[in-house]
């Protein structure tokens, strides 16, 4: 019975990428090798497979699918942990991550190939269209999310956002707590705005909560940054609960820093 679903959940796969890949997920075409899995197909076959959220431990702690198990792709022991995970059950393996541009699901899916892992596809829909269309099925901070009006719209995240510019005229002209939650992988080896800035990564929460209490208790705004203004989303739900409104996330990120930079502007 499991063969046979095994088998059919794979040839749906591979019937699906005979067609042109969508323009909505540039990932099929950079990793044709890769083989996903549709929203719809993925609820369906939910409890015949192994749901792994590849993103890091923060971001899965904010917004997951239901009984999904984190295996961050940037842990040094990921290809460990995927084959523990494949020795305790042959069902299929989906891997996913924030959404349709987000190519870890698909880095994920490769590096599980390479390490001799089978059966393992990408759902490269991502965390926030299943959360939409499947709310109940859908995990926001420990609690069953139910209601989507609950996620933070673009909207509303952009209105915390500023342009590289605009961040270095703020961090200029005021005393607001900057704080670099960069990855260990993604960080540079030179701070960027030496002397302001503090470093926290997201999944260090006690110290993160310190320098947002510091922020709330000296009446300064926060100024955050990452690699390319992604990760601060799921921060913002965190902020938001804990009664921030102060705070404003540099646009792309740190690439967009260096991009203006290297452009001249």
């Amino acid at each position: 019975m499991v063969k046979s679903f095994m088998l059919s959940v794979l040839l749906g796969v591979m019937m699906s990428q005979t067609w042109a890949a969508d323009k909505e997920f540039p990932g099929r075409d950079v990793f044709p090798e890769v083989k996903y899995i549709e929203l719809k197909d993925l609820y369906t076959q939910r409890k015949d497979v192994h749901i792994v959220d590849v993103r890091s431990t923060y971001e899965y702690q904010t917004l997951r699918i239901e009984n999904a198990i984190n295996i961050p792709l940037a842990s040094k022991t990921f290809a460990a942990d995927m084959q523990k995970l494949r020795a305790s059950s042959d069902r299929p393996i989906v891997v996913y991550c924030n959404g349709k541009t987000c190519m870890k699901s698909y880095k994920a899916a490769r590096k599980a190939k390479n390490a001799k892992i089978d059966n393992v596809v990408a759902y490269d829909a991502g965390v926030l269209d299943w959360a939409k269309a499947y709310p109940k099925n859908t995990m926001l901070i420990s609690k069953t999310l139910r209601d989507p009006n609950l996620l933070i719209s673009k909207t509303e995240f952009e209105k915390h956002s500023l342009t590289p510019d605009q961040f270095g005229e703020r961090l200029a002209s005021t005393e607001d707590i900057v704080l670099d939650v960069r990855d260990r992988f993604q960080r540079e080896a030179l701070s960027i705005f030496v002397g302001r800035e503090y470093r926290v990564f997201l999944d260090d929460t006690k110290k993160l909560d310190r320098y947002i209490k510091k922020a709330k208790r000296e009446g300064k705004g926060l100024l955050i940054y990452d690699a390319a203004g992604k990760q601060v989303r799921w921060l913002q739900y965190h902020l938001k609960e804990m009664g921030v409104t102060d705070y404003h996330f540099m646009k792309g990120g740190i690439h967009a820093y260096f991009k203006e930079m290297k452009n001249g502007n």
